[in-house]
Formats: C-alpha cells, sequence, structure tokens
C-alpha cells in the first residue's frame, strides 16, 4: 500500500493548471521548483503512517481504523489543546519553522467552523451540512488545504465603484441551478501549486451593495478555468549550499478565474456581505487557527536563535559584550513568544455556545502584532553578528575537495569548527538572511497576517478600555474630594 506522502504526491496530477516561467507545469513532483518542497511535504504526510510518530503528529479518529492531523482535531479540553499544539510543534520543528503553510493553518480554519457548524447555519440554512461534509472529507482524505483571501494590488485607491476594479475582483458572472461562475483574481496563495482546495472569502468587510463580490468558496485547486500564476521559484537543488532552499520553498501564487464553476456544496456563501464577514471573523475557528501561526513562530525564532549562537561562537565573538547584549534579546524574543502562548493556552475557555476549547485570542494577537516586529529584528541581529563573513565565503562547499583545498580549509577555519563546518554554517545562515528565499521570508514575516497597522489598531478598537480608564477617572475623582 502506498504510503500517505506518495498519496499526496500522486493526488497532485489532476490536470491543475499551474504556470511558471512561461511553462504549465503537467508533473509537480518532478519539477525542480518543487520536487524538495513536495519531498519535505511528503515526509509529514508519512508520520501520520508510522507508530513512532503518529500520535505526535495526529489522532485516532473515532469509529475509523485511521489517525488524521491533529490540525482537524477538534477541542473540547486543555489536553486537546495541548494535542494540538504539540503536532504544530513537531512540523514546525521538522521543517525548521521555514514552512509557514502546511496546511494546518487552513485546516484549523474549518475545523473550527466544523465546531460551530450549528451557529453558523444562523447565517444560511445551508451551510452546517456543507460543512460538515467537507470537514469530513479533508480529514479523512488528508486534503491539503491552504487559503487565498486578498484581492490584486490594481489601484487601492479605488474601490468597487469603479468598473475596472469591480471586474478584477473575485466575482460572480452568472449562476444556475448547478452552481455559480466566478471571474477574477486572489491573491496570496502560499502552497497554491501542490493544495487540495483552496478556502476563498472576502478580507474585508463590504457594503451590502456589493452582493456579486460577497463570496466564500471551496475551490479545487483543478477547476477548469483556474490558473495558478506562481512567483519565481527561490528552489536551489545544491542542497549543501541551499540548505532551506532546496527543501522550503513554498511557493506563492496569484489564482486567475476565467469563468471557474463552484458547485453549490462548495459555495458556503454568497450574495451577503454580512454574512461573509461573520464566517471571515469567526472567533473559535480564528483563533483556533492564528493559535498554529504563534506554534510555527516560535519554531522559527529558536532556530535563528540557534544559527545566531553558533555563528557567534564559531568566530570566537560571543565573548563580547555588545554580541551577548544582542544574543540575549534573541532569547528575549523567544521567551516573549512562549509566553504569549503559553498565557493563550492557560487561559483558553469553552465557547459558551459550542463547546469548543478556545486560546485567548488577546494573547494570540498581541503575539502576531509582535512577531512582525520581532523577526526582522531577528535577521538583522543575525547579519550583525556574522558582519561581512557571509559574503567571504567561496561559492560551493565542492571546492573544499579541489585543487585549493588545503588553502582554503587553512584560511577559512573558525575559532571552533574546521574550515568546512564553519563555511556550512555561514551559508546556511545567508540561506535566512540574504537569499531571495530569505527575503521572501522578511517580507512574509511582516505582512502574512494582513496589514500591520490595521493589526495593531483592531487590538485597540476592540479591547476593554475601562479597566484601564476606570482608575485614572477613579484617582481624579479621589483627588478633587
Amino acid at each position: 500500500m502506498a504510503s500517505r506522502g506518495k498519496k499526496f504526491l500522486d493526488s497532485l496530477r489532476d490536470g491543475r493548471s499551474v504556470w511558471i516561467d512561461d511553462e504549465r507545469v503537467d508533473h509537480l513532483p518532478e519539477h525542480p521548483a518543487f520536487s524538495g518542497t513536495l519531498g519535505t511535504i511528503g515526509g509529514l504526510f508519512d508520520l501520520l503512517d508510522d507508530p513512532k510518530h503518529r500520535d505526535r503528529v495526529g489522532f485516532a479518529v473515532p469509529g475509523r481504523e485511521a489517525y488524521a492531523h491533529s490540525s482537524f482535531l477538534l477541542p473540547y479540553s486543555a489536553e486537546d489543546l495541548a494535542k494540538r499544539t504539540s503536532a504544530f510543534d513537531y512540523w514546525a520543528k521538522e521543517t525548521n519553522g521555514v514552512m509557514s503553510r502546511l496546511s494546518d493553518y487552513a485546516r484549523s480554519l474549518v475545523t473550527g467552523w466544523y465546531g460551530a457548524r450549528k451557529q453558523l447555519a444562523l447565517l444560511d440554512p445551508g451551510l452546517e451540512s456543507k460543512i460538515s461534509a467537507y470537514y469530513e472529507q479533508a480529514r479523512d482524505h488528508d486534503l491539503f488545504l491552504t487559503t487565498s483571501l486578498l484581492d490584486p494590488q490594481i489601484d487601492r485607491s479605488k474601490g468597487l465603484d469603479d468598473k475596472r476594479i469591480a471586474e478584477r475582483y473575485l466575482h460572480v458572472v452568472r449562476e444556475n441551478k448547478e452552481g455559480i461562475y466566478v471571474s477574477g483574481a486572489k491573491m496570496i496563495a502560499t502552497g497554491a501549486p501542490y493544495t487540495h482546495d483552496f478556502i476563498v472569502f472576502s478580507f474585508y468587510r463590504l457594503d451590502s451593495q456589493y452582493s456579486k463580490h460577497a463570496l466564500a468558496l471551496l475551490v479545487p485547486a483543478n477547476a477548469k478555468g483556474l490558473h495558478i500564476v506562481c512567483r519565481e521559484s527561490f528552489a536551489d537543488d545544491r542542497s549543501a549550499d541551499h540548505p532551506l532552499s532546496s527543501r522550503y520553498d513554498e511557493m506563492d501564487a496569484v489564482l486567475l478565474f476565467d469563468e471557474v464553476f463552484i458547485p453549490w456544496e462548495r459555495v458556503l456563501l454568497y450574495g451577503d456581505a454580512e454574512a461573509v464577514w461573520k464566517l471571515r471573523s469567526h472567533h473559535s475557528s480564528n483563533s483556533l487557527a492564528f493559535h498554529q501561526t504563534v506554534v510555527r513562530f516560535v519554531a522559527k525564532l529558536e532556530f535563528l536563535t540557534g544559527i545566531a549562537f553558533a555563528i557567534a561562537e564559531s568566530i570566537g565573538v560571543n565573548g563580547f559584550l555588545h554580541v551577548q547584549e544582542k544574543l540575549g534579546e534573541l532569547i528575549t524574543q523567544i521567551d516573549t513568544m512562549k509566553a504569549l502562548l503559553i498565557a493563550s493556552e492557560a487561559r483558553a475557555q469553552a465557547d459558551p455556545v459550542t463547546g469548543v476549547w478556545v486560546p485567548e485570542a488577546s494573547f494570540i494577537d498581541t503575539a502576531r502584532s509582535l512577531g512582525t516586529k520581532l523577526y526582522p529584528r531577528a535577521i538583522e541581529i543575525l547579519q550583525q553578528v556574522g558582519g561581512g563573513g557571509f559574503i567571504q565565503t567561496p561559492s560551493s562547499l565542492g571546492q573544499f575537495n579541489g585543487p585549493i583545498g588545503e588553502l582554503l580549509h587553512r584560511y577559512f577555519e573558525g575559532a571552533s569548527l574546521n574550515a568546512e563546518n564553519k563555511i556550512q554554517l555561514f551559508k546556511l545562515a545567508w540561506d535566512l538572511i540574504g537569499s531571495p528565499l530569505g527575503s521572501r521570508h522578511e517580507l512574509y514575516e511582516r505582512f502574512y497576517a494582513g496589514d500591520p497597522v490595521r493589526g495593531l489598531a483592531n487590538q485597540y478598537l476592540s479591547a476593554n478600555k475601562t479597566q484601564w480608564t476606570e482608575p485614572v477617572w477613579k484617582l481624579l475623582e479621589k483627588s478633587r474630594a
């Protein structure tokens, strides 16, 4: 019997329209832009077949002799929530926190909707059955899921009242008794080429007049008329010189919809802007999904910090006070994010309507907002610790076995490492801070959670501000007495 990883790779041969370098890719697992990443994902899927690991990353589905990934586990207790955390942490550490969209985020969104399916049925009578059927299908068939929520950057100063904008944003062009046809574009779909389905909805709240744009859809990646347009590949098959780029380049893409047919069972909502907004902003489902992003971010900070420590030791600067200060700052980053994660779980409560055990959202929101500032600073510290050493490395590690290998071993030696190991370490660090993949990651961490300015403003707007202002007025009242 084929392993889950093999089944996943085979499932991608389904006629999807993936475009890169002016070429339509028919066999993703063999293409150099995707082979390393898909090998990594296939290995993660295989963990659910391994008795040594499956309980760490999955759970036994009631009534079935099978394991599913714990992103599909609906938590009703602190123990269930901890099991989800453990699964996220394991996958994140297996990929050094560098792969952010391994499907566990989007799966958690669906799981949260499933937990609130009866409550969400108030938005539309058919929503409960659609969510239930899709959740079970995704769980039982190991579906890889991702989201595509943002509208294309055409003219941000214009809105849907501008015809040019309205025609390019995703909208319904016609409908019949079987479903709807949609055209337009969506971005940014991370993991798009190898996902099974896209979760697509409006990221921002729409006015009721824009009913044709008010959509919440489950779109198959091989839907006719859907084109997945990839950015330039950052993959590099020289794993010794590019250990991250060769394994972890999760592709980003723009989705182009050319009258794509979506059957009604995959149209969660259509035409009701307020209902779409309530689904998009549903508290418990978002909390479960956003919780995963913080677990992953902690793993990434830990990995970056480990590289910085190793670099400092390798060139003998870890004894300098100003370097120690910077390395200590990295530790405070990790501890801050861990503390927020722990707090969100310690303050978790059962949703009063659904009973689902939900992490405290305020701590998760704070962690996500902080992350937009902490990661660029962490990259800056790593750059400062290694300095010019990052651009004083041989072009290939293979040169150590060449004609001038003896000289390289002599002059590239480190304080605590031989030359070859030191250069390998610096190449790893460069892959995170200076390569195309590394630059993409800094941009990603700044914006993956949306506009960071809007995120912080929303924390202010949604906060119970009285708890902080009331003591101020009480003190002033006492002063006047």
